[in-house]
């Protein structure tokens, strides 16, 4: 019987997966810290560990590092399960030797099993007895259903599934009230300090959320959520960089994911696998800068230059998104935004400002041209990402 180390320190997260991999025929183990892992490896001796990479004590990436300077697991497969997002930590995955690295928002626990099959070359065994129960204990924003170690049928699978979910929305209430609680411990922290501490107990929230809606497979609040998660660890990690334009975003965001939650099972995704994303800015630099944000997301855009040619594009097809410098020669911003509005195809169209002026006054000429936000320049290519998010993940 082929063995899986699971390294996950949500609790409720791994307990899914190590069920998962006991209905597969697999032996599992879970460690809920990277020190707590290498431990368990030399003693389980798995054939393949499941690792994520934000952990306490030792992360995922120090724990790649120790398995493959040790001669008896170069080689043991490991699947990085975690943010795609914080890309710079998925970078340093791959460099330290992982097998996979697969994004928790774009994979489900049975996708995962699959994932694992191929990666040991063997078909799934024929299912054990049922054996002990999964580990408990730590806190969690929603009690996952008992889920039978034994497989069952696909139809049962299903059912477990809307079951779980079920329970993931109904823990909304609870998880935004979380979330808001700590959000305005940010937003009054004194000093840097208690700032950076509050900021930090958020993230850990977030992430909590992120892999719990990735694991029912709610695919919004996990992209959003998985979003916000990735700009407060830049936030965290870069506190230079807090200000009243990425706080605005963070909250922006939680009142989104208190929106999702209540649309729940009715809620139908605004935004395609490759929505429609205009940029219109005349500094080449500026252009490349907001390109580069939008590919973190994975959002593809299509960029201009001249304001009139912009207007004429928008006139023939139709955007989801649209991003506007207002310091433009011949058209600036205001006014190209109030002929976009006249469009009666982009009359909704959300639309987001993108500029160094920042004063009163323009802030106020960007709400009465039709603009519905605006971010300083120079900004943040995780807080522009996650706006792009919130405005295409928005129900309609």
């Amino acid at each position: 019987m082929k063995k899986i180390l699971i390294i996950e320190d949500d609790r409720v997260v791994a307990s899914i997966y190590r069920n998962k991999f006991l209905g597969a025929g697999y032996k599992v183990e879970v460690a809920v810290d990277g020190e707590e892992g290498l431990a368990v490896v030399k003693n389980f001796r798995p054939d393949l560990v499941q690792l994520d990479l934000m952990m306490p004590k030792i992360n995922g990436v120090e724990v790649l590092k120790k398995l493959r300077a040790d001669p008896e697991w170069k080689s043991l497969p490991v699947v990085v399960l975690s943010n795609s997002y914080l890309m710079h930590m998925v970078e340093e995955a791959w460099r330290a030797g992982a097998t996979r690295c697969i994004a928790k928002s774009d994979c489900s626990p049975r996708q995962m099993v699959e994932i694992v099959g191929t990666l040991l070359a063997e078909e799934a065994p024929a299912p054990p007895p049922p054996t002990s129960p999964a580990p408990t204990g730590g806190t969690a924003f929603f009690r996952a259903p008992t889920v039978p170690a034994v497989a069952s049928s696909g139809e049962a699978d299903a059912a477990f599934q809307m079951e779980l979910r079920k329970s993931f929305l109904e823990s909304g209430p609870q998880t935004i009230g979380v979330l808001r609680t700590l959000l305005q411990n940010v937003l009054k922290g004194e000093g840097d300090t208690a700032r950076l501490a509050s900021i930090s107990e958020l993230f850990r929230k977030v992430r909590s959320v992120a892999s719990n809606a990735a694991v029912v497979e709610y695919a919004p609040i996990a992209r959003l959520s998985s979003g916000l998660e990735a700009l407060l660890k830049e936030l965290y990690d870069k506190p230079q960089n807090i200000s009243a334009s990425s706080l605005r975003t963070v909250a922006q965001t939680v009142d989104l994911l208190e929106a999702l939650y209540k649309t729940g099972q009715n809620y139908q995704a605004a935004v395609s696998s490759t929505p429609g994303v205009l940029v219109v800015d005349d500094d080449l630099i500026a252009r490349r800068a907001i390109v580069y944000a939008l590919e973190k997301v994975g959002i593809k855009c299509i960029t201009l230059e001249d304001p009139v040619a912009a207007l004429n594009m928008m006139a023939e097809n139709r955007f989801d998104l649209i991003f506007l410098d207002v310091d433009m020669p011949g058209m600036d911003g205001f006014e190209l935004c109030r002929k976009i509005r006249a469009q009666p195809s982009h009359e909704k169209t959300p639309i987001v400002f993108v500029t160094a002026l920042t004063d009163f006054e323009s802030r106020a000429k960007s709400a009465l041209s039709g603009g519905n936000d605006l971010i300083a320049k120079p900004f943040l290519f995780m807080e522009l990402a996650v706006k792009a998010l919130l405005y295409l993940l928005r129900p309609r």
